[in-house]
């Protein structure tokens, strides 16, 4: 398995140790990973912590020229909030663990050439679909529904 992908989960782990939705992200630049961050709307009262956000904020203020040679990891496909910020940060690859239990606007984020790949991975789906089983109500708040 693909070691930024780990560290994902991870923090998708950790989350849900904290009483969260397990949902974890680190954003790679030149191979290194500089900025974690998981769903912590929970833990925070956040109304926009998402795995992505977190990680974004995680990693602090970044140049233009450093986005563009980012690759955010999830565990999940982004929501649209998340796409938002990928796209106003031109972070150009994105790769997502799953997509089955949740599907974001993928079309929408490779017409705007954004790389996206969805690795289809079962230990993410797996923390995802017993979440939302035993959730559901926090899950639907979490996206919107």
């Amino acid at each position: 398995m693909d070691i930024y992908l780990q560290a994902a989960i991870a923090e998708a782990r950790k989350g849900l140790e904290e009483g969260g939705i397990p949902i974890g992200s680190v954003l790679v630049i030149d191979g290194e990973i500089v900025g974690r961050g998981r769903n912590r709307r929970v833990q925070k009262g956040s109304a926009i912590l998402h795995a992505e956000m977190d990680c974004l904020e995680n990693a602090g203020r970044l140049s233009a020229a450093e986005y563009r040679r980012a690759t955010l990891y999830s565990t999940l496909s982004p929501c649209d909030m998340c796409s938002g910020a990928i796209l106003l940060y031109g972070i150009p690859r994105v790769v997502a663990g799953e997509n089955r239990t949740f599907h974001g606007p993928e079309t929408y984020l490779r017409s705007r050439n954004v790389e996206l790949l969805v690795l289809d991975d079962p230990e993410c789906a797996a923390l995802m679909k017993d979440f939302i089983a035993a959730h559901p109500a926090l899950w639907n708040e979490d996206i919107g529904v």
